[in-house]
């Protein structure tokens, strides 16, 4: 049986978007732990577009520097640029168009109260493995990863990445790459001694030509990669991005909680899904159910849940500044011990 699925870097302009967001909101927490944040992202060329809505006592100030530092961090810095030229979006070109409004009073007259800031289905997903991840998963962002570090250091590499790994009876039986290059670079022995083994069929570049990239050849959205964030093709993908809003927000941190919840269940099991929904304005959950398999056996168990997002908030730390970190982590890395 095949099993295929795939990593994308920081680089990619979806991810560019979903970084943008969380730096944005990680300085207002600095300031506003109480912050109200959802705030979506659009950027293709030079133009990055902001839209929804934030309720706080901070300053938001200059956003256009927020997001250039926010591109600086993630590699789009004047050195990149240089070197790139009209190939890759240039932070010092950048046009911000700012459309962020204030939370509905409607809504938040239910988060005051400790309820949950929007409705939704969630899921939670772990199994056996590294990472508590499938394995065709855990190698895909590996690989990305290391050509990511690989390529911040590099004067011919780009950092807008994306990596596939398929499966075959548990080997790998094809690795795919596509990775920016002003001069062709064999790769073949990197992602050999990255992967710990050698694919039947490394493909590198697959159209032939990979030079323009970022926004500048593809539009990046916020919440476009959840399937890379999430569980690839192992789990259904509950809610929307965690990595736009606060943590009143149960795209945040109902995800982020159903995920812990699986790996807390996971036991000696093959694998553990949890199931959550919420009801805007409540913070008791509707609905809660964890699946386990093991050895082919479903087992279905029910789960109440009536904690309020004040509690699960203070619990993970999700009132700290961490979403630049969560966003570039994924929420199927994110363990019970994490900070």
């Amino acid at each position: 049986m095949q099993r295929t699925a795939e990593a994308v870097s920081l680089g990619h302009p979806d991810k560019v978007a979903d970084y943008i967001s969380s730096y944005i909101l990680d300085r207002l927490i600095e300031q506003d732990p109480q912050v109200r944040y959802a705030v979506e992202v659009m950027i293709k060329g030079n133009t990055v577009v902001l839209g929804g809505e934030i309720t706080s006592k901070a300053k938001i100030g200059d956003v256009t520097k927020y997001v250039k530092k926010a591109l600086a961090e993630i590699g789009y810095d004047e050195r990149y640029a240089k070197l790139w030229g009209n190939y890759a979006i240039d932070p010092d070109k950048i046009n911000v168009i700012n459309m962020i409004g204030v939370q509905s009073s409607d809504i938040a007259q239910g988060v005051d109260n400790d309820g949950w800031g929007d409705q939704g289905v969630f899921v939670g997903y772990a199994c056996q493995g590294e990472g508590n991840i499938n394995r065709e998963l855990f190698l895909a962002r590996k690989l990305n990863k290391a050509l990511y570090d690989k390529a911040r250091q590099s004067d011919n590499l780009g950092i807008d990445i994306k990596t596939q790994i398929t499966l075959k009876d548990d080997r790998i039986e094809t690795a795919i790459v596509a990775i920016p290059m002003l001069r062709d670079e064999d790769l073949t022995d990197f992602v050999i001694s990255v992967l710990g083994e050698k694919p039947a069929h490394i493909i590198v570049n697959g159209t032939g030509r990979y030079t323009y990239h970022s926004s500048i050849a593809d539009c990046g959205i916020t919440g476009r990669k959840l399937a890379c964030d999430f569980y690839s093709t192992a789990a259904p993908i509950g809610g929307g991005s965690p990595w736009t809003k606060d943590a009143s927000k149960a795209d945040l941190t109902l995800n982020v909680y159903a995920r812990i919840l699986a790996c807390e269940n996971l036991a000696d099991n093959d694998e553990c899904f949890v199931y959550l929904s919420s009801c805007i304005g409540r913070a008791e959950l509707p609905s809660g159910l964890i699946k386990t398999i093991k050895n082919g056996i479903v087992s279905y168990h029910d789960l109440w849940c009536n904690q309020k997002p004040s509690n699960l908030i203070k619990a993970y730390g999700l009132d700290k500044p961490i979403y630049t970190k969560l966003c570039d982590k994924s929420v199927s890395g994110i363990l019970p011990d994490a900070e």
